[in-house]
Order: C-alpha cells, then sequence, then structure tokens
C-alpha cells in the first residue's frame, strides 16, 4: 500500500507556480508515493487542511508555500502524530534556512522523503484581536512585539508579491517615519523589564540569515528575548543597523534573556512568523516537543 501525502500548496507565494507544484508533486510520485495536492485560496485554508489530513491519518504533509503557510500548517497539526515537511517557496523562507533544507526543489523534495522526523518545541502566543477578542496561535520562528509587528501591520500583502523583500524594507521606512511607541511592561518568568519593542525568538534566524536571538533553537524547549529599551526613531534605527552587523547584543539599551513565559502588558502589534496577530496584552508561553517536523 502506498503513503499518502498530503500537499498543501499556497499558489500566491512567490516562487509557487503551478509548475512547480505540480513537479513536486511528480517528484514524490515517483518516489512511490501516492500525492494529493491542495491549493489554497484564503487565509486560514491551510491550518483546516492539516487538520484534516490528521484526522484521516495521512503519512505526511508537506506545506509548500514560505512561512506564512507553514505556520498555518503548524497549527494545523499541533500535538497530532502527523509529521510534516516543507518546500520553500516564500520570500524570505526563514524556516527552510533554520532547518537547512535546500531552496532547490529537488533538493527539499529530497529532503522531506529522505529527512528525519523530529520532535520541535513552538511558541504559543495569546493576544489582543479587536475586534474578536483574544486569539491564540502556535508558532515556530519569533513574535515581534512594537516595532516590528507594526511594520507587519501596515505591511500591503499585494506589494510584498510585487517587490518581494524590498516590501518589508518600504514598509519598515514608513514605520519609522510615524513611530511612536508606547512603553511595554514585561514579565519575563516572573521578573519585571520595561521596553519599547521585543523580539521573542524560538529560532535563531529572522528576515532571511539574521540572527536576532542567536542562541535560540526550536529543539530548545526556551525562548531567547530581545527586548528594546530606547523609543526613538534613531534608536530604532541603530537597532536595525546593528541587527544588519551582528552587534545588536553589545548595546547598553537591550536586554538578552532565557524565558519560558512572558507577558507584556500596555499597547504594541504583534507579528508571529511574519504575519499579523493582533496587539498587546499578550501571554508567551513554550509548547514543548509540539510538532514533528522531517528534515
Amino acid at each position: 500500500m502506498k503513503e499518502s501525502i498530503l500537499l498543501i500548496a499556497n499558489p500566491a507565494a512567490r516562487r509557487a507556480s503551478s509548475g512547480s507544484i505540480e513537479k513536486a508533486a511528480a517528484l514524490f510520485r515517483s518516489k512511490g508515493y501516492e500525492v494529493t495536492i491542495s491549493l489554497t485560496r484564503q487565509r486560514g485554508e491551510a491550518e483546516e487542511l492539516a487538520k484534516k489530513a490528521s484526522r484521516d491519518r495521512l503519512s505526511l504533509v508537506v506545506a509548500a508555500g514560505g512561512d506564512g503557510t507553514f505556520n498555518e500548517v503548524v497549527n494545523g497539526l499541533a500535538y497530532t502524530d502527523t509529521p510534516m515537511a516543507i518546500l520553500p517557496m516564500g520570500t524570505t523562507n526563514v524556516l527552510a534556512k533554520e532547518l537547512g533544507i535546500p531552496e532547490i526543489l529537488e533538493g527539499a523534495v529530497a529532503r522531506a522523503i529522505k529527512g528525519s522526523g523530529r520532535s520541535v518545541s513552538l511558541g504559543k502566543i495569546t493576544a489582543n484581536h479587536p475586534p474578536s477578542g483574544s486569539v491564540t496561535r502556535y508558532f515556530c520562528l519569533m513574535a515581534g512585539i512594537g516595532f516590528d509587528g507594526e511594520a507587519v501591520y501596515r505591511f500591503r500583502s499585494s506589494l510584498k508579491r510585487y517587490s518581494g523583500r524590498a516590501a518589508y524594507v518600504l514598509s519598515g521606512l514608513k514605520t519609522l517615519l510615524s513611530y511612536a511607541p508606547e512603553p511595554l511592561l514585561f514579565s519575563v518568568d516572573g521578573n519585571s523589564r520595561r521596553g519599547y519593542s521585543a523580539i521573542v525568538g524560538k529560532a535563531s534566524r529572522y528576515g532571511g540569515n539574521f540572527q536576532v536571538t542567536p542562541d535560540a533553537a526550536l529543539t530548545d524547549p526556551h525562548f531567547h528575548l530581545v527586548i528594546m529599551e530606547g523609543k526613538k526613531r534613531r534608536d530604532v534605527l541603530r537597532y536595525v543597523c546593528g541587527i544588519v552587523a551582528g552587534g545588536h547584543l553589545g548595546f547598553r539599551d537591550i536586554s538578552y534573556l532565557k524565558a519560558d513565559a512572558i507577558r507584556i502588558e500596555g499597547r504594541a502589534a504583534v507579528q508571529v512568523d511574519g504575519d499579523y496577530l493582533g496587539f498587546t496584552p499578550a501571554e508567551i508561553t513554550v509548547a514543548p516537543q509540539a510538532v514533528k517536523l522531517v528534515y
């Protein structure tokens, strides 16, 4: 009996053409797998498809797209027995870089077939999501609070599709011009800290190959947290330059902490894995060994 694979593909992803999706399916079939392709049409659909695949006890779910698609599938498969593999077809493909998965299609498919399934820990966040109330999500890579979250909140997906990474830069510059943050209170494992922005890392990479939280790892049941204490625009610009140069952890007004549980009070935008989530107040905890990734 052939093993059954569900290939969940986001056709809006930057490199997810119909040809590449069909080629991926053909590569799996050439190795003896039975493959069903499901193309997503709206936000949240990948998560529902993954949940159904788990209920149907499929052998593997393969997510083809970018980090947003991967996040949805992770939320659909968290704490189930169904493993997940990824084919990076998005703009930055941070999760693929973190796992060392090739961006060349043939290499990514080979890793999905030959790789080992390993349980990894996720972040779990509950935040305010007007007007519906609160929302809870798992995340693989990071949560951004403050400037980072605001830039994603103002981001337009159509611009992302048109100009790729440059769209993120443009959104960041527009946000910087009008940035007026409110103070935030962070409770980090019961200890209080103050700041205006933060990155909660569940993985080391951010935005590609930048390492904001270099000690974070998917297999580690902890977070690494960067709190930025400056509120002025020149402070934000200095932080960005520090991250690009890799020297931000040496700044006097940056705190770098290891954490298991974080609560943020105050009001700031929040993004997880590159997608807008909501606003603080927010609570973040570790979900240990929550999903099995094949890599």
